[in-house]
């Protein structure tokens, strides 16, 4: 069986500005996101949602793909996220 891991990170934040690329450790935040889900053994591919294309850029260059943009109407700070389909 596949599962798939999609990281959803937004651009904009309400409280902390540009959040997911702030450091943590000596690196961006979302990247611990991502080494975390690419660590997972339940997951067989992780890809991420984003608006903006500086978290695409740093989440592929930490080895997780964004495939495609989201758009701006689905980038707002609710986001209902469906569970397993199948």
């Amino acid at each position: 069986m596949e599962a798939l891991g999609i990281i959803t990170a937004r651009g904009g934040s309400k409280t902390i500005p540009r959040k997911n690329l702030k450091p943590l450790a000596g690196k961006p935040l979302i990247v611990h996101t991502c080494d975390t889900a690419r660590a997972s053994r339940a997951l067989t591919r992780v890809i991420v949602s984003t608006d903006d294309p500086e978290i695409a850029a740093c989440c592929h260059a930490a080895g997780v793909p964004a495939p495609f943009m989201r758009p701006a109407e689905l980038a707002g700070g609710h986001l209902d996220v469906v569970g397993p389909q199948g």
